[in-house]
């Protein structure tokens, strides 16, 4: 920024703030009250004599005038600087409508897909209780392989056992031949 812009917003500034005061200030009691006393010092200077009527009315209408047109600008640089502000307002609240239909948005996303997750933990328990019955199918065939597996064993070490007899009379036999 340059100097000038620098002077100019100060500039702009003071003028603001002096619109603002002066606003503020002619809304005021004192404000009345100085305005009355001027009135009425303007009304009693013909009557004592120390300026001609005609002259106090013509400065008074003329003070008058150029207060009137003064504070008339100073009202407008208020209703200005409102209307500025209710533009800044009007956009922030645009802002934020669109930032609510975008959260708006982004809850219905969220809410499809905690009910998407919530099919696919379905699914998942589902599985896990196919899972679980197969375990335990193939923990009954294994329990059932274990007991067929004991009672071949069983039979093999009889058949051994008749066996090693049959070969234990073959050999008496044969010895005593």
């Amino acid at each position: 920024m340059d100097d000038m812009t620098r002077i100019h917003e100060a500039k702009h500034n003071l003028s603001a703030k002096f619109s603002i005061r002066a606003t503020e200030w002619v809304g005021t009691t004192s404000s009345l009250v100085v305005h009355t006393v001027i009135f009425l010092a303007a009304l009693l200077l013909p009557y004592f004599g120390l300026i001609p009527a005609d002259e106090a009315f013509l400065i008074l209408t003329t003070v008058v005038s150029l207060e009137a047109i003064y504070l008339a600008i100073f009202i407008q640089m208020t209703v200005n600087r409102n209307n500025q502000s209710l533009a800044e307002v009007e956009k922030d609240i645009d802002e934020i409508q669109e930032d609510v239909g975008e959260i708006g948005e982004d809850i219905e996303e969220l809410s499809e897909d905690v009910e998407e997750l919530s099919e696919d933990i379905d699914e998942i328990q589902e599985d896990i209780g196919e899972i679980s019955e197969d375990i335990d199918e193939i923990q009954e065939e294994d329990s059932e392989d274990e007991v067929h597996e004991k009672q071949v064993n069983s039979a093999l070490q009889k058949i051994e056992v008749n066996l090693q007899q049959i070969i234990n009379e073959i050999e008496a036999l044969k010895s005593k031949k």
